[in-house]
């Protein structure tokens, strides 16, 4: 008994060394990227593939993607160079990727790069509707957007073709709008303040007559609409140009919550979409990998043989997975779950994987 004791002491003192030196997440050293025994030497790009995906033919750090590319860094955020039918060689000497200069594997004339659509970072179709609808309003901004105050014919609920009357359009001239509704708080973890809310998408409308009241007619409706909803023009969607890429400043946040559950419940699977309490103020931005962490533990240790004396220690988190960010806002981060050993939980920690 005693010599157990002894080793889980010993063995909870180096734990506790290593707490001092660097943080219960504290970042490992950067090691040089492995390729994998089996990459293969030559890959043709065929549709459907994404970055990532190719990049794990490679590596086991697809975030790493840029140190085996023979582009710069600003070069290689661009996926837009890289289409379907391309071959992509290695050469293993080097450690390095490149394009062959090859034709096409098709007996037709080859296609201008300009018309031919490049392959995504991650997945496009589950990232998309993410991309072009708001998500996240600040508190002041649901007072100040503009509000359905009346319905034609006084109708409670409204559909598509109904139309509407809203205050604060004022003379704007957007023509395409979304209508959503305040959903559930997105509350920093580490603060305890509120950062903003998220925004439930009810349908998009389309502006009739400008003015106070201005005039709109439902498009399309996802969810019931009715008096009290919020407003907010559509804009154009957002282009995805970039590369999984890492951070190049420390990056240590937390995940508020998963998207579609209701508070901090809920667990994310690959694939899943995350909120993060770190956002363009910190020094996020699109296609920054991050390392998902479980959180820590306290435990306590007896320290005497009579057991009369307790100290108290805790265990650092264990490393879960992987998500990439794909929008980014003011404080606020959107990520796609990529991949994970566990399921993951509000309250889990993420930093620089």
């Amino acid at each position: 008994m005693r010599n157990q004791l002894i080793n889980f002491i010993t063995s909870l003192g180096l734990t506790l060394a290593a707490l001092s030196g660097g943080g219960a997440f504290a970042q490992a050293p950067k090691s040089p990227l492995s390729l994998k025994p089996d990459a293969p030497e030559r890959y043709v790009v065929v549709p459907g593939d994404t970055l990532w995906g190719i990049a794990e033919r490679f590596t086991d750090s697809p975030w790493r993607w840029s140190e085996l590319w023979e582009l710069n860094k600003s070069q290689i955020k661009d996926p837009n160079r890289i289409y379907p039918g391309d071959v992509i060689v290695l050469d293993r000497a080097r450690g390095q990727l490149a394009l062959a200069d090859t034709v096409k594997l098709s007996p037709r004339l080859r296609a201008d790069s300009t018309a031919r659509q490049a392959i995504p970072s991650i997945p496009q179709a589950i990232i998309e509707p993410f991309l072009s609808r708001p998500l996240v309003i600040e508190p002041e901004g649901f007072d100040k957007a503009p509000t359905i105050v009346a319905t034609e014919g006084s109708r409670v609920i409204l559909g598509p073709g109904d139309r509407a009357f809203v205050r604060g359009v004022g003379n704007s001239k957007e023509n395409s709008w979304y209508v959503y509704r305040r959903g559930n708080a997105l509350v920093d973890p580490d603060s305890n303040t509120t950062l903003g809310y998220e925004a439930i998408y009810l349908g998009n409308a389309q502006l009739e007559r400008a003015g106070d009241p201005a005039v709109v007619t439902l498009a399309t409706v996802t969810q019931e609409v009715s008096r009290g909803d919020k407003l907010i023009p559509a804009g154009r969607p957002q282009a995805i140009d970039y590369a999984p890429h890492a951070p190049s400043t420390q990056i240590r946040g937390r995940v508020m919550s998963i998207y579609g559950s209701v508070g901090r419940v809920g667990e994310a699977g690959p694939q899943s979409v995350i909120t993060i309490n770190r956002g363009r103020a910190d020094g996020i931005e699109i296609g920054h990998v991050l390392a998902l962490y479980r959180p820590g533990v306290d435990v306590s240790y007896v320290v005497s043989r009579d057991n009369a004396t307790k100290e108290q220690a805790k265990i650092p988190g264990e490393r879960n997975g992987l998500a990439i960010v794909f929008r980014v806002f003011d404080r606020i981060s959107y990520a796609l779950v990529m991949r994970i050993a566990k399921p993951v939980s509000p309250l889990d920690a993420v930093q620089n994987p």
